[in-house]
C-alpha cells in the first residue's frame, strides 16, 4: 500500500473513533463537523492543496475522483452485500476500500461538499442507470434539506445538478477517465442485472425497462431537482444562489422542452460571450486561464445541447409554473435586486442570457408551424419579462485585448471549437495590431491553422497588414515566412484550393503592395533559388522525372506561387520556353498545381441557346474580344512582346501550351482531370486577337496557326457540356478569317500583292487547310445537332465566303451540310456527270473553254470524299479510242497546271488518282525504252502502273523544264517541286518494295533461277531467263518449270528505270542540285545493292558492270560535283556476287 492511501485509511480511522460511541456507518450530516476534520485534512494533504476549493492539478484530480470512488463504491458494497472473496478477485480498489470503516451516505456527501468535488460526483452519477440515479438524487436531496441546511449545501446541490446537465467533459482524460470506468465496471457487477449487459454498457447501467421509467415518477430527474430546489427556496438568502438557481432552472427547461437539436452559435458570438464571462471573472479577480474558459466553454454547450435527461413525468407548463414561482418568491424577497455596478456578477449574466433563451424559444413556439405544444399561461411569460427587465444592468463592452487573449488561449490550448477560433482569429484585421500577441499565437500555433478556409483568411489578414504596416522589414518577412509555412504544411488538394483563392484575392500575393526592398530582394532570391534547383535537378535534359522529383519541385512552386502568383507563373513560362527541354517538367508541375488555373472564363453548360448563337454570330469582322484569360497566358503574353523567340524557342512554346492543354489522369489511371489550360483560353488569347488584324509579321500567323492545330486536335471536350467548346472562340467569324487565309495561300508562288501581309509556304498552307478543316467539322458537328437553330450565321458565312477562291468552301462542307449546293466552275460539268440536285455550275472568268479537267484535277487535290466523287462520276467513253487519247493529253496539261501548287498531302490525293486512272485503263501513259538498246525478256506487267507513273511525272517535269515554262516557277517553287516529285519517288519504291519485301536478317531467300544466252549487249540492266549452265537443248516445259515467282530481275529493271528518270529531271530542273532527289536516288542505288546481294543470281558479273557503266554515264551529266562523287562511289558498290 501507498503512502497516500495509508495516510486516507488513517484519517477515516482517526474519523471512526472521533465518531464513538458511534461510527461513521451511522453519522448524520451534523455529526461531520466534529468528526470529519481529520479527512479532509488528509485529502489536503494528499492532493497537494492549501485550500480544497482551489483549482486542482493533476494529481489533486485522480485523487479526489479516486477518494470519492472508493467511498461510495464501499457503500454500495455494503448495500448489496458483496462477497469479500469476489471483491477481491475483481475490485481493483479492494486493498483501500476494504482498509477504510463503514461509512454512510451522508460521510459520502459531506467528503464531496468539502472537497469541492461535485462535478466527480456527478461524472460518476452519469455511470449509473437512470433509475439508480434518481435514487442518489433523492438521497442527495434529502441530505441537503436535512438540519442544519446551509447554503453550502445548496450549493452541493446547484453544482451537482449543473454539473450533470454538462455531462462528462470530453477533454479531461488520462486517469480520470479508467477510475470513472472501473467505478462503472464495479457498479455493473454489484448489480444484480449485471449478467446481461455488456461491457461497453456498463458505463451507463440502464436496468430499467422504458415501461418502469415511464410509470415511476421517481424516474424524472428534472421533476426531483425542480421539486427538490422548490422545497429549499425558503433558505437561500444570497443573491448569488437564487440567480444561480434560476439560471440553471431555466437552462435545464431550456434544453429539457424548447429544443430538440443543439443551438449552434456563430464561432464570433461564442467569442463575445466567453469574453464577456472572463471580463466579469476578472473583475471578482479570477485570472484568465485555460481552465476557466474550459468550463465557461461547457456552460455554454450544456445551455444549448438537448437534455440527456428527457423528463418523463412533467410538463412544460408545470416546470415553467415551478420556476416562476420561485422567480416571484425571491423577488419578493428582495433577493433579486442588483446592486449598482458596471460589471454585473457572473451568475447575474448568466441568468440574463437563460432568460433571454427561454423567452425567445417560447415565442417561437407560439407559432403556427411550431411542433412544441404551448399550455404556456401568458402570466408565467410575464413574470419572466419582469425579471429579464430587473436585470437590465448597462451593457458589457467586448474589449478588443480580452476577445484576442481569449481566442489565443482557445487555439493554443486546442480547447473546444479551436478551429473555428482559428478562422475568427485569422478574419478579425483589427486584432492584427496586437503585434506581438498576434505574431506569437500564429508563430506557436501553426497547426490550427492549417485548413485551406483559415489560411485564406489569414492571408488577406495579412495582405491589410502589410499594406499599412510595410515598414518593419523584420516584422514582413515572419509573418510571410508563418503564412508559407502553413501553406507548406497542406494537403496537395488544400494547397491548390489556396493557390485558387490566393489568385482571386491578388495576382501578387502578398507583393501587391509595397513592400521594403529587403523583403522583395528575399523572395527574388528564393524564387530564383527554387527555379534553379528544379532546372538542374531534372528541367534541362531529363524527359521523364521521378515521381518524388516531380512532387518536390511542385511543392516548390507552390510555395513561392502563394507568395507572389504572377511571379512565380512568369518564372515557369521563363523556364520552360528559355531552358531546352525544360517545357516537360514545367508542364506536368503544373499540372499538379491546378490552383494556379485561376477563375475560367468559361460560360455555365446551362448557357441558353440563344446566349450561343449570339456569342457566335458576334463580331463578323473578327474583332473579338478576349476576356477572362488566365493569369499564365497573361504572363505568356507579356513575355511574346518582350522578348524575340527562336525557332527552338517558338517549338518549345507550342509544346508547352500544348501539353498545359492535355487533360491529366489521376494516378489511379481513371479519373479524367480537367487540363490546366482550356484550349478556348489558348484561342482567345494567342489566335484570334493576331488573326483579326490579319498578321502584321510572318511569325504571328505561322504562330497563331500552330496554335489552333494544338488546340483543335485536344480532345478535351467536357461530357457534361452539352456545348463545344470551339463555340466560346466566335466560330464563324473565325472560320472567315481562316478561309480569308487560305483564299491568300492558294497561289503559293506568285509573288504577293503589294502591302500584302505574308508570303505562304507550303507547310504554312498545309498546316493551314489542316486546321480550317478540322475546325469546320466541329463547328459542322454543333450545326448538325441544331440546323434550323444556326441559319443565320450560316448564311453570313457563306456570303462571305462567296467572295474568295471557290474551292474554299469545299474545305467549309461539314459546316453546310445539306444546306447549299456544291458550286464548281461550269467546265467541271462538261467533263463530269454530277447529280444537278447537288452540284451547280459558276461562270468564272479563269476557267473558260477547256478548263474542264483542270478543275477537276483541282477537286482530286481538295479532299479524299470528293477525290472519289470526281473519279466515279468521270465522263469518259473508254471504248472510244479518239477520247481516252485527247483526255490523257488534256490531263497531262492539266497535271503540269496543277502540280508545283500542290501541298503534300494534296499530292498524295493526285498520285491516288493517276494511279486510279492508269489501273483503270483510263490514261494512257505510253512507256518507252528510252533507256535500254533491246527488250528485255521480263514480266513487267505486275509493275505497270509504277513505270507508266514514273514515265508521266517525266513528261511533267519536261513540260515544265521546257522553253515555254521555264520563267513561270521561282527557285523556291523548283525546291518545292523537287520535294514533291522525290515523295512521288518514295511512294513508288514502296510500292516495289510491297511486291518484293526483302526477307528477314538470318532468313534463307528463295532462289532465282539463271538462264544462258544471257548476252550483255542487249541491255546494260538486262536480266534473261535463260540459265547459263542450263543445256541448250531444254525443252521449253523444262524452262517455264523453272520460272521462279519471286520477281528479283524485274524489281531492278524498275529501279533502273526509275533511277534514270530521277537523274534526268534532276539534270534538267533549274540549277541542278535539289537534295531531295540526290536522296531518291541513293536510296534507288541502296534497295538495287540490296536486291542483288539477297539474290545473288538476279544479275550476272557481266550485267551488272554494263549497270555500274551505263549508270556512272547517266550521272556524269550532273553539274554538282560532290552529288556526282557520292553517287559514283555508290554505284561503284553495285557488284554482282553471282557464281
Amino acid at each position: 500500500m501507498d503512502k497516500d492511501s495509508a495516510v486516507l485509511q488513517g484519517a477515516f480511522l482517526l474519523a471512526n473513533k472521533l465518531c464513538l460511541p458511534s461510527s461513521l456507518s451511522s453519522i448524520q450530516k451534523a455529526d461531520w463537523i466534529r468528526v470529519g476534520h481529520p479527512v479532509a485534512e488528509a485529502v489536503r494533504e494528499i492532493c497537494g492543496q492549501d485550500q480544497l476549493g482551489g483549482r486542482p492539478n493533476t494529481k489533486a484530480c485522480y485523487w479526489k475522483k479516486k477518494i470519492v470512488c472508493v467511498v461510495w463504491l464501499k457503500l454500495l458494497c455494503r448495500e448489496t452485500r458483496e462477497d469479500v472473496e469476489r471483491g477481491w478477485r475483481e475490485n481493483p480498489f479492494f486493498p483501500l476500500q476494504n482498509g477504510l470503516p463503514e461509512v454512510s451516505h451522508a460521510v459520502l456527501l459531506e467528503l464531496v461538499k468539502s472537497t469541492a468535488a461535485a462535478d466527480i460526483f456527478a461524472h460518476f452519477l452519469l455511470c449509473l442507470p437512470q433509475s439508480q440515479v434518481c435514487t442518489e438524487l433523492e438521497r442527495l436531496t434529502q441530505h441537503v434539506r436535512s438540519s442544519p441546511m446551509r447554503e453550502d449545501d445548496i450549493q452541493l446541490f446547484l453544482d451537482v445538478w449543473w454539473e450533470m446537465w454538462k455531462g462528462r467533459d470530453d477533454q479531461k482524460g488520462g486517469e480520470g477517465d479508467s477510475i470513472e470506468a472501473m467505478f462503472a465496471n464495479q457498479v455493473s457487477h454489484l448489480s444484480c442485472k449485471s449478467s446481461s449487459l455488456s461491457p461497453q454498457a456498463a458505463k451507463r447501467l440502464k436496468l430499467d425497462t422504458s415501461d418502469e421509467l415511464a410509470s415511476s415518477p421517481t424516474t424524472d430527474i428534472l421533476y426531483i431537482l425542480l421539486r427538490a430546489l422548490e422545497d429549499m427556496k425558503g433558505h437561500i438568502s444570497s443573491a448569488d444562489l437564487c440567480l444561480q438557481a434560476l439560471s440553471i432552472s431555466l437552462d435545464s427547461l431550456y434544453t429539457s422542452f424548447l429544443i430538440d437539436q443543439e443551438v449552434k452559435l456563430p464561432t464570433k458570438e461564442k467569442m463575445y460571450i466567453l469574453s464577456k464571462v472572463v471580463s466579469i471573472r476578472e473583475n471578482k479577480e479570477e485570472k484568465l486561464s485555460p481552465e476557466l474558459i474550459q468550463e465557461a466553454q461547457r456552460d455554454l454547450r450544456a445551455s444549448h445541447s438537448p437534455s440527456q435527461f428527457q423528463p418523463s413525468r412533467m410538463k412544460l407548463g408545470e416546470a415553467l409554473k415551478i420556476i416562476t414561482e420561485l422567480a416571484q418568491f425571491w423577488l419578493n424577497s428582495g433577493l433579486l435586486t442588483l446592486y449598482d455596478s458596471s460589471v454585473p456578477g457572473y451568475f447575474a449574466f448568466k441568468l440574463q442570457q437563460s432568460l433571454q433563451r427561454v423567452l425567445t424559444a417560447l415565442h417561437e413556439a407560439e407559432e403556427p408551424q411550431s411542433m412544441i405544444e404551448m399550455p404556456v399561461q401568458e402570466k408565467e411569460k410575464n413574470i419572466l419579462r419582469g425579471l429579464l427587465e430587473s436585470l437590465a444592468f448597462p451593457a458589457l463592452e467586448n474589449s478588443p485585448a480580452v476577445n484576442v487573449e481569449v481566442t489565443t488561449v482557445i487555439i493554443s490550448h486546442c480547447l473546444e471549437d479551436y478551429q473555428n477560433f482559428a478562422v475568427l482569429f485569422a478574419r478579425e484585421r483589427s486584432w492584427a495590431s496586437y503585434n506581438e500577441l498576434w505574431l506569437d499565437c500564429l508563430e506557436k500555433n501553426q497547426a490550427a491553422f492549417q485548413q485551406h478556409n483559415t489560411l485564406i483568411e489569414l492571408a488577406s489578414t495579412v495582405m491589410s497588414k502589410l499594406q499599412s504596416e510595410s515598414s518593419n522589414v523584420s516584422q514582413c518577412r515572419k509573418l510571410i515566412k508563418v503564412i508559407v509555412d502553413i501553406f507548406s504544411a497542406l494537403s496537395v488538394e488544400d494547397q491548390n484550393k489556396s493557390l485558387a483563392a490566393m489568385l482571386r484575392l491578388s495576382s501578387r500575393g502578398f507583393f501587391k503592395c509595397s513592400l521594403p526592398s529587403a523583403v522583395t530582394d528575399g523572395f527574388e532570391q528564393e524564387l530564383n533559388m527554387a527555379f534553379n534547383c528544379i532546372i538542374q535537378g531534372g528541367g534541362g535534359t531529363s524527359a521523364i522525372a521521378s515521381q518524388a522529383s516531380l512532387n518536390t519541385a511542385a511543392s516548390l512552386v507552390a510555395r513561392v506561387a502563394f507568395q507572389n502568383p504572377k511571379a512565380a507563373l512568369r518564372s515557369c513560362c521563363h523556364s520552360a520556353i528559355f531552358n531546352k527541354g525544360a517545357f516537360s517538367l514545367i508542364a506536368k508541375i503544373l499540372q499538379q498545381l491546378p490552383g494556379l488555373r485561376g477563375q475560367r472564363g468559361r460560360k455555365n453548360a446551362t448557357q441558353s441557346k440563344d446566349e450561343e448563337r449570339t456569342k457566335a454570330e458576334e463580331n463578323i469582322n473578327g474583332e473579338v474580344a478576349v476576356s477572362g484569360s488566365s493569369l499564365i497566358c497573361r504572363c505568356l503574353q507579356e513575355m511574346l512582346k518582350t522578348k524575340s523567340l527562336s525557332a527552338s524557342e517558338r517549338e518549345q512554346f507550342i509544346k508547352f501550351l500544348g501539353l498545359l492543354m492535355m487533360p491529366t489522369i489521376t494516378a489511379e489511371g481513371e479519373e479524367l482531370l480537367q487540363s490546366f489550360l482550356l484550349p478556348q483560353e489558348v484561342v482567345n488569347t494567342f489566335v484570334i486577337p493576331n488573326l483579326a488584324i490579319m498578321g502584321h509579321s510572318s511569325f504571328d500567323i505561322e504562330l497563331s496557326m500552330q496554335l489552333l492545330h494544338a488546340a483543335v486536335c485536344v480532345d478535351v471536350q467536357d461530357r457534361a457540356c452539352s456545348r463545344h467548346w470551339v463555340l466560346d472562340c466566335s466560330p464563324f467569324p473565325l472560320l472567315y478569317i481562316l478561309a480569308q487565309l487560305h483564299n491568300q495561300a492558294l497561289r503559293s508562288w506568285e509573288q504577293p500583292a503589294e502591302g500584302a501581309a505574308h508570303h505562304w509556304s507550303m507547310d504554312s498552307k498545309e498546316l493551314l487547310v489542316s486546321v480550317l478543316t478540322t475546325l469546320g467539322q466541329l463547328v459542322g458537328a454543333e450545326v448538325a445537332a441544331a440546323p434550323n437553330s444556326w441559319s443565320r450565321a450560316l448564311f453570313w458565312l457563306y456570303n462571305k465566303i462567296e467572295e474568295l477562291d471557290w474551292t474554299v468552301r469545299f474545305h467549309l462542307k461539314p459546316v453546310w451540310g445539306q444546306h447549299f449546293k456544291n458550286e464548281v466552275p461550269s467546265s467541271l460539268l462538261t467533263v463530269c456527270d454530277l447529280p444537278e440536285q447537288e452540284w451547280s455550275g459558276l461562270d468564272l472568268p479563269q476557267y473558260g473553254q477547256g478548263t474542264g479537267l483542270l478543275a477537276w484535277m483541282e477537286c482530286c487535290t481538295i479532299s479524299d470524299s470528293l477525290k472519289s466523287t470526281m473519279l466515279s462520276c468521270l465522263s469518259l467513253d473508254q471504248r472510244q479510242v479518239e477520247h481516252v487519247s485527247m483526255f490523257s493529253k488534256g490531263l497531262l496539261v492539266a497535271l503540269t497546271q496543277v502540280f508545283p501548287c500542290c501541298s503534300i498531302s494534296q499530292w498524295s490525293r493526285l498520285l491516288g488518282t493517276l494511279r486510279e486512272l492508269i489501273t483503270s485503263s483510263r490514261l494512257h501513259v505510253p512507256f518507252s525504252l528510252e533507256y535500254v538498246d533491246y527488250l528485255p525478256l521480263l514480266d513487267l506487267r505486275r509493275f505497270s502502273c509504277e513505270l507508266r507513273l514514273s514515265v508521266l511525272l517525266l513528261r511533267v517535269l519536261q513540260l515544265l523544264c521546257g522553253s515555254s515554262c521555264s520563267h513561270w516557277l521561282s527557285a523556291d517553287s523548283w525546291a518545292h517541286i523537287g520535294r514533291l516529285y522525290a515523295h512521288a519517288v518514295r511512294e513508288m519504291m514502296n510500292s516495289v518494295r510491297a511486291k518484293l519485301p526483302l526477307p528477314a536478317s538470318g532468313s534463307t531467300p528463295p532462289k532465282t533461277p539463271a538462264f544462258r544466252d544471257s548476252d550483255p549487249s542487249c541491255t546494260s540492266v538486262k536480266a534473261s531467263k535463260t540459265s547459263r549452265d542450263s543445256p541448250l537443248k531444254s525443252n521449253e516445259s523444262q524452262v517455264e518449270d523453272e520460272v521462279e515467282t519471286v520477281p528479283s530481275q524485274e524489281v531492278l529493271f524498275v529501279l533502273s528505270q526509275l533511277f534514270c528518270h530521277v537523274q534526268h529531271i534532276q539534270v534538267m530542273m533549274p540549277g541542278g542540285q535539289c537534295e531531295p532527289l540526290f536522296l531518291s536516288s541513293l536510296e534507288i542505288l541502296s534497295h538495287y545493292k540490296a536486291i542483288m546481294a539477297t539474290f545473288p543470281d538476279s544479275s550476272s558479273p557481266l550485267e551488272s558492270d554494263n549497270t555500274r557503266h551505263f549508270f556512272s554515264t547517266i550521272t556524269d551529266n550532273l553539274e554538282n560535283q560532290e552529288m556526282k562523287a557520292v553517287l559514283q562511289q555508290k554505284i561503284a558498290q553495285l557488284v554482282s556476287s553471282a557464281g
